[in-house]
This record gives structure tokens, sequence and C-alpha cells, in this order.
């Protein structure tokens, strides 16, 4: 048989069994370039992108003055009427949507809009300061959803989207504003910030990110959420927007508290440890003999308590909290704030008891 006939039909088996198999091609495997697949990546997600417009009444005792008559009497302000905007990713078909606790803390009123401007009041399920993660609830049914990609497998130069209500625009399109970049970095950690929130293992991109932003999705070009816009760093001037340095929880957290503030309303981070503790000093480490001078010393265990149950006594030395030197109480404190702990999570301790360092794990619980 001829070369050229034998090549014919293996070229109509190809283009044609695909099509009698009905064989599935996804929309990505359909678009040639990367342009295709960006496209295609914000219209997958843009409806499950909805804009927040917050309401909050803030109550301020500040003595000012009024003229009346050509007199200036003294008053007391009541409230001042605060209105602040941000961004959310539809959760669940069932109104479920989340934002960043930063977005809806101290609002009296929560509004959400969906892609082509619908309006629904939205009330807090739960939110966690410690992760900056808020749940809102609206009233509707079958409402569209995304697909939530792995922030585990991320790498430094992938192209990514930010989608959200940047300045308050999604109330002038009814659709969300979306910007390209790259992921810049992984696993950023900036501890405690403004005393209340930690940010660990957050993702950096240089996709543009300003005020309004905040809780809305940053996709891959597969249209998969991988974070969530918290942040942005700008020059001196802080009215001078995004310069290309923004920040974003990874997903897999998102999903973690979420799961929680469904469950409970709320993540569960009233624990205790089951000990008291007092800093080492020269009496302490003269009477244990001890080669050094840091650690905290158990003074006193709570009866049935998971520290009893692990084994810890009374004049034992902690050394360490998950590989990390304590000095004080504090230092235990914010070593599990700065690991996200909650009721259930088990502490490995590092301990000095009889001239030996021993390992204890310790259940986090709450007694009450």
């Amino acid at each position: 048989m001829n070369n050229r006939i034998i090549i014919f039909i293996f070229f109509l088996v190809f283009l044609f069994v695909p099509v009698f198999l009905d064989i599935k091609v996804s929309p990505q495997q359909r678009y040639n370039s990367d342009e295709d697949k960006i496209i295609y990546a914000i219209a997958s997600v843009s409806e499950s992108v909805v804009g927040i417009s917050v309401i909050s009444e803030i109550p301020d005792q500040k003595l000012s003055w009024e003229l009346k008559d050509g007199t200036f009497y003294p008053y007391t302000q009541k409230d001042s009427i605060i209105k602040s905007l941000g961004s959310g990713l539809i959760y669940s078909n069932n109104g479920y949507v989340v934002t960043n606790t930063h977005v809806i803390q101290n609002a009296s009123q929560i509004f959400v809009t969906l892609s082509g401007g619908e309006k629904f009041k939205a009330n807090v399920v739960g939110y966690d300061i410690l992760t900056d993660i808020a749940l809102l609830k609206v009233e509707a049914k079958d409402l569209p959803v995304t697909t939530f990609g792995d922030a585990n497998k991320l790498v430094v130069g992938q192209w990514v989207i930010a989608l959200g209500n940047p300045l308050g625009l999604f109330d002038l399109s009814y659709e969300p504003t979306a910007t390209i970049g790259i992921i810049s970095g992984l696993n950023i950690d900036f501890g405690t910030k403004n005393q209340e929130y930690v940010y660990r293992n957050m993702i950096q991109t240089d996709a543009s990110i300003n005020e309004g932003n905040s809780g809305g999705p940053l996709i891959n070009i597969d249209g998969e959420v991988i974070g969530i816009n918290t942040f942005i760093m700008t020059g001196a001037d802080p009215n001078q927007g995004s310069i290309g340095i923004g920040f974003s929880i990874p997903i897999n957290r998102i999903q973690e508290i979420t799961h929680d503030l469904i469950l409970y309303g709320e993540v569960k981070r009233t624990y205790s440890t089951g000990i008291k503790v007092k800093p080492m000093n020269t009496n302490v480490q003269k009477y244990f003999d001890t080669p050094f001078n840091n650690g905290v010393v158990i003074v006193d265990i709570e009866k049935k308590s998971t520290a009893m149950v692990a084994g810890l006594k009374i004049g034992d030395i902690i050394l360490k909290v998950d590989g990390v030197l304590v000095n004080s109480n504090e230092d235990m404190n914010a070593i599990n704030r700065q690991n996200f702990r909650k009721v259930g999570d088990k502490i490995e301790l590092e301990i000095w008891r009889s001239h030996k360092i021993l390992s204890v794990p310790l259940e986090l619980k709450n007694y009450y």
C-alpha cells in the first residue's frame, strides 16, 4: 500500500475516532495560547467573585463645637458612619461567601453584590481573627462555584490572576476586575501584624492588588483558586496603591478554617495546656543544677489535665515548644499563635528532667 494512503488513513482515524467515542476535551486543552487560557480562567471564575460593601457605626465621643445664633456650643458626636469595600468568593452554591476578617470586622451591615448586579444582605457566620478569614451567608441558592487548586504545588514564576473589587469598580460594571502577574514568592512569613493577625506561608504576587481587592481570589491559568488576596506593601506614601507586591492566604488554609466556621461558627482557640510556669532564674538554675539559664519551670499542673496525662511533673523545665526556645509563658503563647494552634492540636515540648532532655507531646484542650 502506498505510504501516502497509509498516512491519510491514520489522519482520518485520529480526526474522527474522538468524535465517535465522544471523548471529552477540556476547554484548557482546546486553547492553544496562554492568552486563550487566561481568558478562559477569568471567565470560569468571575461569576463566583462578589463585591462586598460594609457599613460600620463606630462610637465617637470626641468633643466638638457648633455655631448657633452667633454662639459656639459644645456637643458630643454620637456615631461615625464608615463605609468600606472589599471582595469575596462564593464558597458553596447555597450561599456561603468567604472573605477576610478585616473586611467585615465591626460591621453593622454587610451587603454582597453578585456578578450581574443582584445584591443581598449578608450575615456573618463566623470569623477567625488569627488567620484573617471570615465566612458570610446570603439567602440564595444555586450560586456559581469554582474549583480549588492546591497551594502546596505552586512554583515561583507561575502565571496568576487576581480578581476582585478594587476601589469599588465592581458596583460600576457588576463584574470583577482582573489583573495578571506571576507568583513572586512562596512561604513568606510576616508573623503577627497589628497584634491580631498572623500571616505565614503567604503567596507573594506582582499582580496588581489595590484597596477593595481584599477577600477576592487569586487563581491560576487553569481557573483554579489558589489563594485569597489579603494585603499589599506600598511605598512611603500609604495612599500610593499597588507597587506590585501583594500577598494572598493559601487556599488550603482557607478551606481548613472555613470548614470549622461552617461546623462551629468559630475556630476553637480557647484552650489550656494544663500547666502553670515561671521563668528560670539563678536560684532555680542552681537548685536543679542545670547547665543553662533559659526555659520555664512548671510550678503547677491541673488535675485530670492533658498535662498530667502526658506525664509532666512539677519541676520539669520546658526548654522548647515545637522546636523553638522559650523563656516565658508569653513565648509559649506566641509560638502557639504563630502555628495557628486550636483545641485538639498537639504541641511538642522539650523538657529537662533529672539531667535528661525528654520530648513530650501535649494536647491543647478546652476544659470549660
